[in-house]
């Protein structure tokens, strides 16, 4: 094989890796979920790495997969009990970090789905970040995935 060929090899094989980049901004890993096939709300969970050099911030999320779409997190409303809220001002991403969007923790909720989120299906969302602007993410729904170790089920 020559070099050229090994060249066109390792790119095409790194498009596969990465599903997003925009503007210095990564998205890795990304799924969708939703409890079962007649739940009305889901979630889309992914890492988000920041290599653009300057702090920004994810503010915002739509779909066409569900009527309203926002990003939530989980809090201890003091007496051991989880609580989901929407996260105001949206989530930092300073230069250089990532932020792991994941079950259990920050996640893009989706409320009011259009439509069931099957297995091995893809779901578009378009986030839209303070300073890269808007970029989609093609989502694959895996509903039967497991939590990593120390998160929480959603």
């Amino acid at each position: 094989m020559s070099y050229r060929s090994l060249f066109a090899a390792a790119c095409a094989a790194s498009l596969l890796v990465v599903p997003a980049w925009a503007d210095g901004i990564k998205i890795m890993d990304p799924y969708a979920r939703a409890a079962s096939p007649s739940a009305k709300a889901g979630a889309a969970f992914m890492m988000i790495t920041n290599d653009s050099g300057q702090d920004d911030r994810l503010i915002a999320a739509r779909s066409d997969a569900a009527k309203r779409v926002e990003l939530h997190t989980h809090i201890e409303t003091g007496d051991g009990v989880m609580q989901m809220t929407e996260i105001e001002g949206g989530v930092a991403l300073p230069a250089g970090s990532t932020h792991h969007m994941k079950r259990g923790g920050d996640h893009i909720m989706l409320m009011g789905l259009t439509g069931p989120l099957e297995q091995n299906a893809e779901i578009e969302v378009t986030l839209v970040f303070e300073t890269a602007g808007e970029m989609v993410v093609t989502i694959p729904v895996d509903n039967v995935r497991k939590p990593k170790a120390g998160a929480h089920s959603h």
